[in-house]
């Protein structure tokens, strides 16, 4: 046997040496780390030869190996000893694998890049100096290394000088393994530059190394790294995801920071707080200890650049902190089930051979990160398995306490609804839109790709004082500046095109101009020809239908089989597709849709295969225009019929509704785009038709009509329809989300008549019906909520809270009901019975809850700002951090109530009764209390700045401990300054003291 420390020597001196009298550099000119060359002189490599540190310092440690290797060859006429060969090239090869590894990661630079000095480090790897090889060791590490004792010794010994330089043991174990991993591949370039005697007598060794390593999870992960998460995959399939629309250009060429708002518990943006860098926000999240239990959630709207982000962002960390962390980027809509335990979740998204084993998430090796993209996709999984409520508690309730991170993306509505479910470990930010720096740096990167001179003219468009402001603003998405600027310089766009249009009809413009740019600008020449009898208006109806297709299954594709079945019932596309396949002798809808922006999805078991939308928004988009399309229908007289009928029957209607809106909650986009083409195309629209339409079959529907039915079961026959495109829907949900659905569209086509001096008085509606009238019912929406949240607590609120602002509610029965978060902004509340109601986190601002009856009504964090609470019974309700800013509440009763730390700054409290009230740190500065009973209530901490105190009543159980600001209220009764600090003097105070 002999030990390493002497065949280091033996060759290491007499090579450096040599390599000192020759001058010799390193050829690639590339500078050995300052933590690498301490290893390897700790470790005594290069310990004793005095110039050992400049020689290295200009040679990687594989040169020093094969410089080694061949004075070994030179000097012996031995023959080959295997033990020597592995006692310079392993430990080089190891050292340089650190080397590389420090080279590569930002955050172990920053953590060793002072360094740790000297020699009590170099006595504790002294014994490493002393182990001894044999044949049979040497064979060990030929064919394991990791598993060697060798490889076992040096990775101990770089745990030891981590731990020295501050590192944790459970992430220098992590670097250990890869360093450890990776130091065969710097093992073969030695190989390569040995004689061929050499090679064959350690090919057998070294062949079954790398068999080992092929194998090898290290191996999994890096090859997942390269092809899933890198913008330089080899397979063509996997780099489309990279590309911008359809441009030669990707993402990275275009790409700039974003900026974001950080949020407080309550999803509400923090005052006084600058706008920060979402990567640097990101990266600290990350990399700090004391982040480790933090969920990060970043939710924007469409087309802010939420995924481009977690593109950008996984392969960042895949540069500059892999393995530290290893990124692991999985789309949320690609998620077929979720699983009780979340590693199986993981496994089933992830699909690659390093998740294989049981216990994959537990080993020590290895830590990731997991960057979970497009939360509210989990909307339509949620329906059925409660998906989205309880994947979200795992995830807050896995974080703590556990080694792998999570970030999350959604839109901004994601939350919405689901606030008891919201981890209280979930740290959001919300992303902002563009600054005038950023658009100008990404209008700089835009200049490179297209030339300086298009950048210019684009430049100069947006800046113009005829562009509308609209325009400008949507300019400032990432999505619409990258439309409207591909679309400038195909000269498809100008500035008389958005004349009078507001913010949603200036973006369906953009997409609307983007399609006809798809259309006649952007096919491919051969494709032109191959579907020349597919006219243009005819291609619009097949993306409607992908669009609504896409919508209904809950994520970004489709089956091509799926809208194949949806276009049976059109008799002329039917006929128009027959002509064309008889013709091409193919599937002629994939090339037809082939004319979009459309990209293979994933994978498919039917042979026409799947299709997916560049970006959710382009569906949404074509889904709301399919939706006009049918309500033109809808409201269409029959030319043969004498009476005026519709020309669809009612029973025709009813089955229609239910294939269109049975599959899930609209969005708001959805929604937002439905109202701005309506308004766009009002003349046209028989918008008191439509309604009345939609009215009746919402009467019918609460009624039970559709799912009681014998004869013909729609919700039946749709939900089995439904199922055979492969979507998980119950009969129940069919039938609730239907119903919700066209609820929805009547609240929208109230709020918008209100806009309409012709339509404000012929399109009204009231949920509950009328007050006072015969159709009043006021418990029906009581009974819809019940109803929809058989499915889960919070469907519901989910569904409609958002479109709940100017509701009719006049006396209606809603006692206990969960509005938690609901947009309830302007609604008629009045004479409302809401006790006991959850409106925790509603916006309630300009409400009006004139008479509502508020007993015991959970309203913490509630915005009441200028609600009008006259007469309202506020007893025992709930108003923690409740915002009232300028609401009315003379003659409210606030027996009871606890509004501890609401802000009542200008509140009118006019004769209310606080008997009991917890007003614990309220602001009351500038309330009028004229009048109010006080009596027990607590004022501890209160702010009365600039507070009216005339005529109030209060008692000697009234707490008036650190009230704020006294001196400065108004009115202040003379007596209760007296009792409070007779050294005061109020500004006006009143002569005649309150009765006790």
């Amino acid at each position: 046997m002999t030990k390493i420390q002497q065949i280091w020597q033996r060759w290491i001196p007499g090579l450096l040496e040599k390599a000192v009298k020759r001058g010799e550099t390193v050829e690639s000119g590339a500078e050995v780390t300052k933590a690498a060359l301490e290893f390897a002189i700790a470790l005594g490599v290069l310990a004793s030869v005095p110039s050992a540190p400049v020689v290295a310092a200009g040679l990687s440690f594989v040169s020093i190996g094969r410089k080694g290797l061949e004075l070994l060859h030179e000097k012996t006429s031995q023959e080959f000893n295997v033990e020597e060969w592995v006692a310079i090239a392993f430990p080089l090869a190891y050292i340089q694998s650190f080397d590389t590894l420090v080279l590569r990661n930002d955050w172990l630079q920053e953590k060793i890049g002072a360094g740790i000095s000297g020699q009590g480090v170099r006595q504790q790897f002294e014994q490493l100096g002393e182990l001894q090889l044999n044949e049979s060791l040497a064979d060990e590490v030929l064919k394991d290394f990791p598993g060697s004792t060798l490889g076992q010794a040096l990775n101990n010994q770089l745990s030891n000088y981590l731990q020295k330089a501050g590192i944790e043991h459970h992430i220098a174990s992590i670097i250990t393994g890869w360093v450890a991993w990776s130091t065969f591949q710097d093992v073969e370039s030695l190989l390569l530059y040995e004689p061929e005697s050499v090679r064959q007598a350690l090919s057998f060794k070294i062949s079954a190394a790398r068999e080992i390593r092929l194998n090898e999870k290290y191996t999994s992960i890096e090859f997942y790294l390269k092809e899933q998460i890198s913008p330089n995959p080899s397979n063509s399939l996997l780099l489309e995801r990279w590309k911008v629309i359809d441009e030669e250009f990707t993402f990275p060429h275009i790409y700039v920071p974003l900026e974001a708002h950080l949020l407080d518990s309550n999803g509400k943006f923090q005052e006084k707080v600058d706008l920060v860098n979402l990567e640097n926000w990101a990266k600290e999240h990350l990399t700090s200890l004391d982040k480790n239990n933090q969920v990060m959630f970043i939710q924007a709207g469409p087309g802010r650049g939420k995924s481009v982000f977690c593109r950008m962002f996984a392969n960042w960390v895949r540069e500059h902190l892999h393995p530290i962390w290893t990124p692991i980027l999985i789309r949320l809509r690609d998620i077929d089930t979720f699983e009780a335990n979340i590693e199986n979740t993981l496994r089933a998204a992830v699909r690659q051979n390093f998740t294989s084993s049981d216990h994959w998430l537990g080993d020590r090796n290895i830590r990731y990160f997991f960057i979970l993209d497009g939360f509210d996709e989990l909307r339509f999984e949620g329906r059925t398995s409660k998906g989205i409520e309880s994947f979200l508690k795992q995830i807050g309730s896995y974080q703590v306490g556990c080694k792998h991170r999570f970030l999350i993306t959604g839109r901004e509505s994601a939350l919405q609804g689901i606030e008891h479910f919201v981890p209280t470990n979930l740290e959001r930010i919300e992303i902002a839109l563009m600054s005038d720096q950023l658009q100008e740096q990404w209008l700089s990167n835009w200049g490179k790709l297209v030339g300086q001179d298009k950048a210019e003219e684009f430049r100069k468009f947006l800046g113009a004082k005829t562009c509308p402001k609209r325009v400008q603003e949507l300019a400032r998405e990432p999505l619409l500046l990258y439309l409207l600027a591909a679309m400038h310089r195909d000269n498809n766009l100008n500035i008389s095109m958005f004349k009078d249009s507001s913010g949603a009809q200036a973006k369906i413009l953009i997409y609307q101009t983007t399609l006809d740019w798809v259309l006649t600008k952007q096919r491919p020449k051969d494709l032109n020809t191959t579907i020349t009898k597919f006219d243009t208006e005819d291609l619009r109806l097949i993306l409607r239908e992908a669009g609504l297709c896409i919508t209904q299954s809950g994520r970004e594709w489709t089956s091509i089989e799926t809208i194949e079945s949806r276009l049976k019932g059109d008799k002329a596309i039917e006929k128009m597709l027959s002509e064309a396949q008889q013709r091409l002798g193919e599937n002629p809808l994939r090339n037809a849709l082939a004319a979009f922006y459309l990209r293979p999805a994933k994978a498919s078991e039917k042979a026409e295969g799947a299709v997916e939308f560049i970006h959710k928004s382009f569906g949404e988009f074509l889904c709301a225009q399919r939706f006009i399309q049918s309500f033109n229908k809808w409201t269409r007289i029959d030319p043969d019929s004498r009476r005026e009928d519709f020309w669809i029957t009612d029973k025709q209607l009813s089955e229609e509704i239910y294939d269109l809106f049975s599959y899930g909650g609209l969005t708001t986009e959805i929604v937002d785009y439905l109202i701005a083409l309506i308004d766009d195309a009002k003349e046209k629209f028989q918008l008191q038709s439509l309604f009345k339409r939609l009215e009746e079959f919402y009467l019918d529907w609460i009624q039970g009509k559709f799912i009681n039915e014998s004869s013909k079961n729609l919700p039946l026959a749709q939900m089995q329809k439904l199922q055979k495109q492969g979507l998980s829907i119950g009969l129940r949900e069919v039938d609730i989300f239907t119903g919700l659905n066209i609820m929805i569209l009547l609240l929208e086509l109230h709020r918008y008549a209100q806009t309409q001096d012709e339509l404000k008085d012929n399109i009204v509606f009231y949920p509950c019906g009328k007050k006072d009238s015969d159709n009043f019912d006021e418990q029906r929406l009581l009974r819809i909520i019940s109803y929809s949240n058989s499915v889960s607590l919070s469907t519901f609120s989910l569904t409609i809270g958002y479109f709940l602002s100017r509701a009719n509610l006049d006396g209606a029965n809603l006692d206990g009901a969960n509005l938690s978060r609901a947009n309830l902004s302007r609604a008629n509340l009045s004479r409302a019975n809401l006790s006991i109601a959850n409106l925790s986190i509603a916006n309630l601002s300009r409400a009006n809850l004139d008479g509502a009856n508020l007993d015991g009504a959970n309203l913490e964090c509630a915005n009441l700002s200028i609600a009008n609470l006259s007469r309202a019974n506020l007893s025992r309700a709930n108003l923690d951090d409740a915002y009232l800013d300028d609401a009315n509440l003379d003659g409210a009763n606030l027996d009871g109530a606890n509004l501890d730390g609401a802000n009542l700054d200008g509140v009118n409290l006019d004769g209310a009764n606080l008997d009991g009230a917890n007003l614990l740190g309220a602001n009351l500065s500038r309330a009028n209390l004229d009048g109010a009973n006080l009596s027990r209530a607590n004022l501890d901490g209160a702010n009365l700045d600039g507070a009216n105190l005339v005529n109030i009543i209060w008692d000697e159980h009234t707490n008036w401990d650190n009230v704020k600001r006294l001196n400065t209220a108004r009115n202040v009764p003379e007596s209760l300054l007296s009792k409070l600090n007779p050294t005061a003097h109020p500004s006006s105070p009143q002569d005649t003291p309150p009765s006790a």
